[in-house]
């Protein structure tokens, strides 16, 4: 049975749920954030150390601006509610990708990584604003100004998600097939599964059920 250490999720089909269900993209934002209070549960239960969760990435840039508006409110009022009750679950919260956001939303951020820095029974890295092939050319050029050798070793030290082990499992769900800039060097090893579900459908027997086969998977790394 294979360790389960680390998920990584791509929350895909919140707008589309929301159109189909309420016509409302912004509706089916709301929904998606129950699934994320319900997955968080689940990955406790399961024991699972790391959930680092697709939220906006760079791309997301180009959606309309007062969806984006819905968005980044929709997150500060999640922080505000949520960080105490994350914080007496010992749940530690990290931030990948660029902080250029609102001055009052990047305070709420850096104050929820505070509060919640020395957790250690699940750590949420949520990725906003992030892409991975930024990542990588800002690692590149850190490594270039600094005169440190390439390789594996050393460019990982300068991902944004230096001290955090590879993805074990992603999963995306929407019935959509591709990794949309999602950590691409982390997830070179990782067990893909595709969810046709849309985000708000997904629930804790689907995500079960996928950690089970997970677990049953033949893992080779390259051996036989």
């Amino acid at each position: 049975m294979n360790p389960l250490n680390h998920v990584a999720i791509i929350m895909d089909g919140n707008g589309r749920w929301g159109l189909r269900n309420k016509n409302s993209r912004n509706a089916g934002h709301r929904a998606g954030l129950n699934t994320v209070e319900k997955i968080i549960k689940e990955t406790i239960k399961s024991k699972v150390k790391f959930l680092t969760l697709y939220a906006f990435s760079t791309e997301n840039w180009k959606r309309p601006k007062k969806e984006i508006k819905f968005l980044f409110k929709l997150l500060e009022d999640f922080l505000k509610d949520k960080v105490e009750d994350l914080n007496k679950q010992k749940i530690k919260l990290k931030i990948i990708g660029k902080k250029n956001f609102s001055s009052k939303l990047n305070n709420l951020l850096k104050l929820s990584e505070k509060k919640t820095k020395n957790n250690k029974r699940l750590q949420i890295n949520l990725a906003l604003n992030y892409g991975s092939k930024a990542e990588l050319i800002d690692a590149f050029k850190e490594l270039k100004k600094n005169n440190i050798i390439i390789n594996e070793k050393n460019l990982s030290k300068y991902l944004q998600t230096r001290n955090i082990p590879d993805p074990d499992l992603l999963i995306r769900t929407g019935n959509t097939k591709r990794l949309s800039n999602f950590l691409l060097w982390q997830l070179a090893y990782s067990e893909i599964f595709f969810e046709k579900k849309l985000w708000p459908d997904f629930n804790e027997k689907d995500y079960n059920k996928i950690i089970r086969n997970y677990k049953s998977i033949k893992r080779n790394f390259g051996k036989i």
